[in-house]
């Protein structure tokens, strides 16, 4: 059985997908790119982006019953992969234990103009 998860704290999806979804223990969230949940715009640069994004997916998660530290696999969306240092330097902050099992993916566009994407799977309670 699966339940839908939302959480108010994170921004709203903007298509036809959930926040996020809970199929037995695991917590597959959508990917998250830097959208202020208050104002509905993007944070400025990458760096202000990415720091987002983790805002937004400890929302996710904590919604679901869950949190970063029991983040078991990430996949990161980048637009250019010359800015790979500077997300993983924040990313390293956001996990400094207990490294989850991640790939880094290039791409030519997200939505919104968005410069990074996170989405991860984590265990629950």
């Amino acid at each position: 059985m699966r339940e839908i998860v939302r959480s108010e704290k994170a921004p709203q999806p903007v298509g036809p997908y959930s926040q996020a979804v809970i199929s037995g223990n695991l917590v597959f969230t959508s990917g998250q790119i830097g959208i202020d949940p208050v104002s509905g715009e993007i944070a400025g640069d990458l760096e202000g982006q990415t720091e987002q994004v983790f805002k937004n997916l400890i929302a996710v998660l904590e919604a679901a019953g869950s949190g970063l530290e029991r983040v078991v696999k990430a996949t990161v969306f980048i637009t250019n992969m010359a800015d790979f240092p500077r997300v993983n330097a924040i990313y390293a902050r956001y996990f400094p234990r207990n490294l989850p099992a991640r790939s880094t993916v290039a791409v030519s566009g997200l939505p919104k103009g968005a410069l990074v994407e996170i989405e991860v799977i984590a265990e629950r309670e």
